[in-house]
């Protein structure tokens, strides 16, 4: 049964990819006929879908889909993005930050990469500079601000972390990510010339406007929102329903577009892979994993191949939702069994090289990318697939540099909290 367990989630991730079907549905689905198969109950199948989870990433994702309607952060990204005025070496720069300090305060990465990449293309179509530049700083920032505590990946990361009692590294969490993923963001940029752009088309658009009435009460919500689960340690789904509550009293937004432009496939992904993930941890499945993936790596090497694993699902399946679900529950086992090697330093190196995967094309962040560039340049079949092949050979520079770099102990030197190690 425990083989079998690994086999419907593999069927689950092949089904989802090729069919393009939500993996979660199928997720649930099979974990109802394995559950048949294995003689559990209903109602121990139910206690898989994680409701604590579940309210919390729709409470933030609710909050900031108000925020986006109203056009808020668009205006915001405008705004930061403007600092750069004729600087174009720093447009890259700001756009790789502030996608980091945007995603950190909630959104998270899909929502904080939708925003940011339709303007940084925009960006690139006008000005003539690299698409392949500012799409990669834009999803390694998204990506990097994502692994905050107040943000979808970091909240599923402490969550699955918690459940085998790796508690308290959310900050580190966060800080091991941002630097980590800082590091391939250099390496990009001066790959790809970042620091030496120039361009004869310099931005003349009009200038950006004012934030209305609307939008500056809604970006006041938010910093109320980011303060009370900071300084009152409440929780950040309950309080993100609280301030859009008091943000569609004051009518700021429209609340019947915002609800449906809450991202429901995600929120299903992540709650229905963790119906059936339950199931396999009770099967023995995850025991079963650990074991062949332990067959292929010593204590040395346990973090690369560990994110080499991750990354190359993450090309063909979600980091949150898929990737992380499956094997960080295998990160106490692997610990255990080879001795000597570090669960945050295995959780870490999962989730930042499995998120780095994401600039490929076949991901989210690159697909976003592929699109906005496409539209917003007018660009032909062959120029989209010459973008396409640059991407992903970008992604996967990504994912074997920090490997190399996790082989050499990157995600246990970067730790600020050395009680973690």
């Amino acid at each position: 049964m425990a083989l079998l367990s690994l086999g419907f989630l593999l069927l689950a991730i092949m089904l989802g990819f090729i069919r393009k079907m939500n993996t979660g549905l199928l997720c649930i689905a099979f974990a109802l006929l394995l559950g048949r198969m294995a003689g559990i109950s209903d109602a121990e199948i139910i206690k898989g879908f994680n409701a604590s989870l579940f309210l919390m990433l729709l409470g933030v994702t609710y909050l900031f889909s108000l925020a986006q309607i109203n056009g808020s952060l668009d205006l915001l990204a405008q705004k930061v993005i403007s600092l750069a005025g004729k600087r174009v070496y720093l447009i890259p720069i700001i756009i790789y930050v502030f996608s980091i300090i945007l995603a950190a305060l909630g959104p998270g990465s899909v929502p904080t990469m939708a925003i940011m990449m339709v303007f940084s293309m925009s960006l690139a179509a006008e000005m003539k500079i690299s698409p392949v530049l500012l799409s990669t700083l834009t999803v390694l920032g998204s990506c990097a601000g994502g692994l905050s505590p107040l943000a979808a990946t970091g909240i599923i990361g402490a969550n699955l972390c918690a459940e085998f009692g790796l508690t308290g590294i959310e900050n580190d969490f966060l800080m091991n990510g941002i630097l980590s993923f800082t590091i391939y963001a250099v390496i990009v940029y001066i790959l790809l010339g970042g620091y030496k752009l120039r361009s004869a088309a310099v931005e003349q658009k009009k200038e950006v406007p004012c934030f209305n009435k609307r939008q500056l009460t809604t970006i006041a919500g938010i910093v109320v929102m980011v303060l009370m689960v900071m300084l009152l340690r409440i929780n950040v789904g309950l309080v993100s329903f609280a301030v859009a509550a008091v943000l569609s009293f004051l009518r700021v937004s429209d609340e019947s577009k915002a609800i449906r432009h809450i991202p429901w496939n995600t929120l299903l992904l992540i709650t229905g892979v963790g119906v059936l993930m339950q199931l396999i941890i009770d099967l023995g499945g995850i025991e079963v994993l650990s074991n062949v993936l332990v067959s292929l790596m010593s204590a040395k090497s346990a973090a690369a191949v560990m994110g080499l694993t991750s990354g190359i699902m993450s090309w063909f399946s979600s980091s949150s939702g898929v990737v992380m679900p499956t094997l960080l529950p295998t990160v106490p086992h692997v610990a255990q069994q080879l001795g000597g090697v570090n669960e945050f330093e295995l959780a870490s190196s999962i989730t930042t090289i499995s998120h780095v995967a994401a600039i490929s094309p076949l991901s989210t962040g690159g697909a976003l990318a592929l699109a906005a560039y496409a539209s917003a340049a007018n660009a032909n079949q062959k120029q989209q697939q010459n973008l396409f092949m640059k991407m992903f050979g970008v992604s996967a520079l990504g994912v074997s540099v920090l490997c190399v770099f996790s082989y050499f102990g990157m995600f246990h030197w970067l730790v600020w909290d050395r009680s973690l190690i």
